[in-house]
């Protein structure tokens, strides 16, 4: 199987039905696994103290709370219904990360087999149980978390029911946008070194190079935020790629993977035949008499590979020639 690539829609609908489809429409025309939203009851997941996140309120001002924000971005049991429809329609997987116990319950009885654990969610010891206990494929987000946080939470998901070989754990850094210097991709390999699970990366780069790298480093998830438009109002519009881009990364992904091969260190058929142009052989450095000694004065190497391996030069060396040689001719035995 090769790298799952979920383009991330999350709430860059601007809780808009109409915008959400043709998000799905954008994904499966780059050419995307999975496109994924996010799944929230305003009121099961924040209260009306809890204030937004630094970027938010850059995004969407400091006006109204985290509920007002969320209030306006939730989907209903209905839209995420339609956007199932036009996900098979397109040939696209459905995925939505659940942020409390009640979405949890509804993407479950909408039939998803793959869950997905938000950043946020990686302490919630109850909603992680819940998640387990589905027996899907779960794939777990881990910014802002510590490595000893993110065992504890795959062991809650083990101890509910999950098996790590159905657990995929992606590295993330929860800043949007991301600056290069606090990624640190090499952790996701760590994480994967730590826990014996499958890895992937979680982007909010500006760009495209860091999910492309985190696919040569061995993501087998490759997770990022997308938009119609980056000029939109909105918490995550920024740190998103458009269409165009989304299909850009998609091609670029699929062409390392296809670059990194089996491991397995050999010639390639497509090189195999620049062999003899490219190597060389042993030849006579100038005129050389019938029987007289060969040495390092009267041989030398060039190319074409056509005669005897300059790597057989010390079992040459001190023979004699079996004949005359005119210079630039091959040895011969």
């Amino acid at each position: 199987m090769g790298v799952y690539v979920i383009a991330e829609a999350g709430v860059n609908h601007n809780g808009s039905l109409e915008t959400a489809l043709r998000m799905v429409d954008a994904a499966a025309h780059a050419g995307a696994d999975a496109v994924k939203f996010q799944t929230f009851s305003a009121e099961a997941l924040a209260t009306a103290q809890a204030p937004k996140a630094g970027y938010q309120a850059e995004m969407t001002g400091e006006a109204g709370s985290q509920l007002d924000m969320l209030r306006a971005l939730e989907l209903s049991r209905t839209d995420h219904e339609a956007l199932q429809q036009r996900c098979r329609e397109r040939g696209i997987e459905f995925l939505s990360a659940a942020f409390d116990l009640e979405s949890v319950e509804l993407l479950a009885s909408l039939g998803l087999k793959t869950f997905k654990v938000p950043s946020g969610a990686i302490t919630d010891l109850p909603y992680l149980r819940a998640i387990g206990a589905l027996g899907g494929r779960v794939i777990v987000s881990t910014g802002m978390a510590t490595l000893a946080e993110v065992r504890d939470a795959v062991a809650a998901l083990e101890s509910a029911g999950t098996a790590r070989c159905d657990m995929v754990v992606l590295h993330c850094t929860t800043a949007y946008p991301t600056a290069p210097d606090d990624v640190n991709l090499t952790a996701m390999c760590a994480l994967g070194d730590e826990l014996g699970v499958s890895v992937g990366y979680s982007d909010h780069t500006l760009g495209l190079a860091v999910p492309i790298a985190a696919v040569a480093l061995g993501a087998a998830v490759i997770e990022k935020h997308f938009t119609l438009d980056r000029s939109m109002s909105g918490p995550d519009h920024r740190a998103s790629l458009e269409p165009t881009e989304l299909a850009e990364m998609v091609a670029s992904i699929r062409i390392v993977e296809r670059a990194l091969g089996d491991g397995v260190k050999r010639p390639s058929a497509a090189e195999l035949g620049n062999t003899v142009a490219a190597r060389k052989s042993i030849v006579a450095a100038r005129d050389i008499a019938a029987g007289e000694t060969l040495s390092a004065e009267n041989l030398t190497t060039k190319r074409p590979a056509t005669g005897i391996s300059p790597m057989r030069w010390d079992e040459i060396v001190g023979t004699s020639a079996i004949r005359a040689f005119a210079q630039d001719e091959a040895i011969e035995l």
